[in-house]
């Protein structure tokens, strides 16, 4: 199944259009944005076709530990975002490097589906002290790779430069705007672990959180110090580990009734034209 059909877009209405394929290839991955199209409830859709009714009838095809990386590497992303901005201002340059080295652990948690493994023992990142006129700590790094593939070095060291940046670009941003954002960060943060482990247990999937909605929103609101907002994420973060853990989904989706169902929409579609 080819999935490499480029969507259509259109900027000026902020619109994007999935090819059927792009579309599954997304349910596939388990990518939480797209498999909430699935868990809608249905008096909050405002239109279903009969493929659409047919691709929700079927969600369980799709789901599979995939899960584990989309959604727990998501909400490793929020949560990354959350504390790079609390780092900003608040802490020494000493633990705002720690937090750059926790935020880099975190991230590698979400790249062994795309890349070979790399050990700690091959990887070694560690803290020491700085001989920088600014730096009292800095990370630094002990490599010990044999037979690695080069481009996939390329990619993880792409994604580490990627956090660092994220804490440089703090400094030019808005602490009013930011605290909006972090606030709504957090929000999905908690939502996506909540989802992820419904869905890990074999609840389905659930998008509107009728029993977490006020909670939900009371984040949003800013009623709850991040403090308090980081001992929800410990908890609901043990939630997510257990369900992975003990979860029955299949290793991959089944891949034979998705491909009859794309087949069974484009027939049907060629039929009625």
């Amino acid at each position: 199944m080819s999935f490499n059909e480029k969507p259509f877009e259109d900027k000026a209405t902020d619109t994007t259009i999935y090819f059927l394929k792009q579309v599954a290839g997304l349910f596939i991955s388990c990518n939480p944005n797209s498999l909430e199209m699935l868990g809608t409830k249905p008096d909050h859709l405002f239109m279903l076709s009969k493929e659409g009714k047919l691709l929700r009838e079927n969600y369980d095809i799709f789901l599979s530990i995939k899960a584990v990386s989309s959604f727990g590497g998501y909400a490793i992303q929020q949560l990354r975002r959350l504390q790079n901005a609390l780092a900003r201002d608040s802490y020494p340059q000493k633990e705002k490097e720690k937090h750059i080295l926790n935020s880099i652990f975190k991230q590698f948690l979400t790249l062994t589906d795309r890349y070979k493994k790399i050990t700690g023992d091959e990887l070694y990142l560690y803290l020491d002290k700085s001989d920088k006129l600014d730096f009292d700590e800095e990370i630094f790094m002990d490599i010990s790779l044999k037979h690695y593939p080069l481009r996939d070095f390329k990619n993880i060291y792409g994604e580490i430069n990627n956090v660092i940046q994220s804490y440089d670009k703090l400094n030019h941003r808005n602490s009013k705007k930011d605290e909006l954002h972090l606030n709504k960060h957090a929000m999905h943060l908690i939502r996506l672990l909540i989802m992820g482990s419904e869905i890990l247990e074999g609840k389905g999937i659930n998008t509107y959180r009728a029993k977490e909605r006020e909670l939900l929103l009371e984040i949003r609101s800013g009623k709850y110090s991040y403090d308090e907002i980081f001992e929800m994420v410990d908890e609901y973060d043990k939630q997510f580990k257990y369900a992975a853990k003990h979860t029955n989904l299949p290793e991959e989706p089944d891949y034979k009734k998705i491909e009859d169902i794309i087949i069974e929409i484009n027939r049907s579609v060629i039929n009625e034209h």
